[in-house]
C-alpha cells in the first residue's frame, strides 16, 4: 500500500473506503514512518502544526447509576473512585482559571451521572456564564444524556461543544454497557448537534472490541458528522468488569489514530485518555495524525503535565493553539507553577 495515496485522496475530499482504513490497522511496522507522514500531511493541511490543549475537570465525582464497564465511576462496581459532591460554581470557575493558565484552548466540566439533574444543570451552566464573562476559553460539558431543552440551555449559557463518546459499534456496545443503549447515545449527539453546539464524540480502543468493530466505529462517527474525535485507549481499573484487559500495543495505537485521521481528515482529532500508559515513549508520534491532547491529568486517573506537554509539544516542533485562534510556542517553564487540585481516590 502507497500510503501518500490515501493521503492525496483525503485531501482531495474522497472518502478513504472501509478496506483501506482497515488496511492502515494492518500497516508493517516498517512501514510506520511513511504512514505517519501521510497522516501528517492531511493532519497539517487542515491544522498546520497546531496542538490545543483540552483540559477536564470532574465536577460531580463518582455514585455513577450507569454501569459502564470500564468506568471505575459507576455504583455497579466494586471500585475505587470514591464519591464526591457536585463541586460548586466557585470551583468550577477556579478550575477553569488553572486551565487557562495551562494554554489550554478548551475547559470540559464533566459529571458521572446518566444525564444532568436540574440543579446540576443549574451549576455548570451558571459556571459556564462566569467563565465566559471572566476568560477567553471554550466550553465542553459531558454530562450523560440530555433532552432537547437541556442541550439548548447548555448551548444559551456559553458551553461551545458537547462530549458524548459511542465509545465503541453498535454491535459491541452491549457487552459493554447494559443501562442505557448506543442509541440513546446517538440521539443525545443529535440533540446538541441541534441545539447548535459542536458535538466531541469518540471512543475507546481496547474495550475487547473486533477489527470491524473499531471500523463501524469510525464509519458511523463520519456519518454523524462530528466536530470533534476523542480516541481513547483502555487503562483498566481495578474493580471493574474490565480490570485486567491487556494493554493496547503502542504501535497498534499509532496506526489507530492515523486510521481516524484519514477517515476524519478535517476533525479534531485527540489522544485522549490512556495515551501515558499506551504509548509511553511514543506519545509524541501522537501528534502527526492528532491535533490536539488532554494535558492535566483525566478524571479519575493521574496523567502528564501541563509542563510536560509543553515540553514534548515544543520537543516535537509544534506549537499551541489558543481559543482565540493566536499560535504561541509551548512554554515548559510558563506553566511550572500550575498544579491540578488532588483527585479524590
Amino acid at each position: 500500500m502507497k500510503w501518500s495515496l490515501l493521503a492525496e485522496h483525503a485531501l482531495a475530499g474522497l472518502a478513504i473506503s472501509r478496506d483501506d482504513a482497515r488496511a492502515v490497522l494492518h500497516a508493517p511496522a516498517d512501514e510506520m514512518l511513511a504512514l505517519l507522514d501521510a497522516a501528517f500531511t492531511v493532519r497539517k493541511a487542515h491544522w498546520g502544526r497546531r496542538v490545543s490543549l483540552h483540559v477536564l475537570e470532574n465536577a460531580k465525582l463518582g455514585a455513577c447509576p450507569e454501569d459502564c464497564g470500564f468506568c471505575s465511576q459507576s455504583s455497579k462496581h466494586a471500585s475505587p473512585s470514591g464519591e464526591a459532591p457536585m463541586k460548586t460554581v466557585d470551583e468550577l470557575v477556579e478550575a477553569a482559571r488553572r486551565a487557562h493558565a495551562t494554554k489550554a484552548k478548551r475547559y470540559c466540566m464533566v459529571t458521572a451521572t446518566r444525564g444532568p439533574s436540574q440543579r446540576d444543570l443549574d451549576t455548570i451552566c451558571a459556571a459556564a456564564e462566569r467563565i465566559k464573562a471572566e476568560m477567553d476559553i471554550e466550553l465542553c460539558a459531558s454530562l450523560g444524556i440530555l433532552t432537547e431543552a437541556k442541550a439548548q440551555r447548555l448551548a444559551s449559557s456559553g458551553v461551545d461543544r458537547f462530549n458524548h463518546n459511542l465509545e465503541t459499534s453498535e454491535r459491541h456496545y452491549g457487552a459493554i454497557v447494559s443501562t442505557h443503549t448506543w442509541r440513546d447515545r446517538v440521539e443525545t449527539v443529535k440533540l446538541a448537534k441541534a441545539a447548535g453546539m459542536d458535538t466531541c464524540c469518540g471512543g475507546i480502543v481496547g474495550l475487547g472490541e473486533s477489527e470491524d468493530d473499531l471500523l463501524d466505529l469510525a464509519f458511523t462517527l463520519r456519518e454523524l458528522d462530528v466536530d470533534s474525535v476523542p480516541v481513547n485507549f483502555l487503562d483498566a481499573r481495578p474493580g471493574t468488569p474490565l480490570a485486567g484487559y491487556a494493554k493496547v500495543e503502542a504501535g497498534f495505537a499509532l496506526r489507530a489514530l492515523c486510521m481516524f485521521r484519514l477517515v476524519h481528515p478535517r476533525t479534531d482529532l485527540r489522544v485522549a485518555g490512556g495515551r501515558e500508559l499506551t504509548l509511553r515513549a511514543l506519545q509524541a508520534m501522537a501528534l502527526y495524525p492528532a491535533n490536539s491532547i488532554f494535558t492535566h491529568g483525566y478524571l479519575t486517573t493521574g496523567g502528564a503535565t501541563a509542563e510536560s506537554d509543553h515540553q514534548m509539544i515544543r520537543d516535537a516542533g509544534f506549537e499551541l493553539e489558543l481559543a482565540s485562534g493566536e499560535t504561541i510556542p509551548a512554554d515548559p517553564e510558563s506553566v511550572r507553577g500550575v498544579r491540578r487540585l488532588p483527585m479524590m481516590q
